[in-house]
């Protein structure tokens, strides 16, 4: 069993930056691919960002592309979403995602994909 929580979250104006922080517990952390996702009220989960396992790949959504970046720290247990230039349609709950059985280079990029969801952060950007 894996156990994520995401925090970091909030209300920000458009053009503000963000950081989110997801903790996991349980099993070991570094074993496997994490990402983020989204999902805005009356929408499917939609993919943000995804690092592997060996932290070396990343994959990102066009929409974000050149204002996100995921980063993991094995050490702590923790992967991490900077956002900049923040847009009113990046309004949603943030969740992360762990890929216990993914290779390890791999970037899985589908909601099936993933084997534990945390909670989720609420991310509000005004306009």
């Amino acid at each position: 069993q894996v156990h994520l929580v995401e925090s970091g979250g909030g209300l920000v104006q458009a053009g503000g930056s963000l950081r989110l922080s997801c903790a996991a517990s349980g099993r070991t952390f570094s074993s496997g691919a994490m990402g983020w996702f989204r999902q805005a009220p009356g929408k499917e989960r939609e993919f943000v960002a995804a690092i592997s396992w060996s932290g070396s790949t990343t994959a990102y959504a066009d929409s974000v592309k050149g204002r996100f970046t995921i980063a993991r720290d094995n050490a702590k247990d923790t992967v991490h979403l900077q956002m900049i230039s923040l847009k009113p349609e990046d309004t949603a709950v943030y969740h992360c995602g762990a890929d216990t059985g993914a290779s390890y280079h791999f970037t899985p990029v589908r909601p099936v994909d993933y084997d534990y969801w945390g909670q989720g952060t609420q991310v509000t950007v005004s306009s």
